[in-house]
């Protein structure tokens, strides 16, 4: 199965949890992330901000700002197919771009280095228990990753979960996986 197949399949999977499940998964890998010690060692902490049916991480964003930590989101540089990171202290500092994505409005935020950053929560539609992921197609995350040094972690149901993605020499592997049922430590 190619990664575009993958992909699609992947989707429909998420797609298919129901409402009530959903929101409860949701919650128990929200509490497995809170007592995680990637998160009560970190004060800067990048995050997506999600859309269905992504993990949700609106509830991670406030519970990060409760706890007074420094909550950055990527906004995409298609031309360059490069991240950057903008200091979120508000969601009315979020904008609607393409693909319907929530990211930082540019005018209202301001940037935050990479190296500032000591936890990544990386998105992604699919991952091996070595902690290979399978993103939505853009290499964003592979690039950045390439050249990180902080910690990197992903927040994935279950179903997302595979034995095997294709894997090409640039995929970037991530080093903890939290489930709603497990903490999955990636063998690198």
């Amino acid at each position: 199965m190619s990664k575009k197949e993958r992909r699609k399949s992947q989707l429909q999977a998420l797609k298919s949890i129901d409402h009530i499940a959903f929101q409860q998964k949701c919650f128990e890998i929200e509490q497995r992330l809170f007592h995680s010690p990637e998160w009560k060692g970190s004060r800067t902490i990048a995050i997506t901000v999600s859309n269905p049916p992504e993990v949700n991480t609106w509830n991670i964003i406030k519970r990060g700002w409760e706890e007074g930590k420094t909550v950055v989101v990527p906004k995409c540089l298609p031309q360059k197919r490069q991240l950057i990171f903008y200091e979120l202290c508000d969601f009315q500092q979020l904008e609607q771009s393409y693909f319907n994505l929530y990211e930082p409005d540019s005018e209202k935020t301001t940037t935050v280095r990479n190296d500032c950053i000591e936890l990544m929560i990386v998105p992604g539609l699919a991952y091996t228990i070595r902690g290979y992921r399978l993103g939505f197609g853009g290499g964003y995350y592979d690039r950045l990753l390439s050249a990180f040094s902080g910690t990197v972690l992903s927040l994935a149901f279950e179903e997302q979960i595979v034995d095997s993605l294709p894997i090409e020499s640039f995929d970037m592997r991530v080093s903890t996986i939290l489930t709603e049922k497990r903490r999955i430590n990636c063998d690198h």
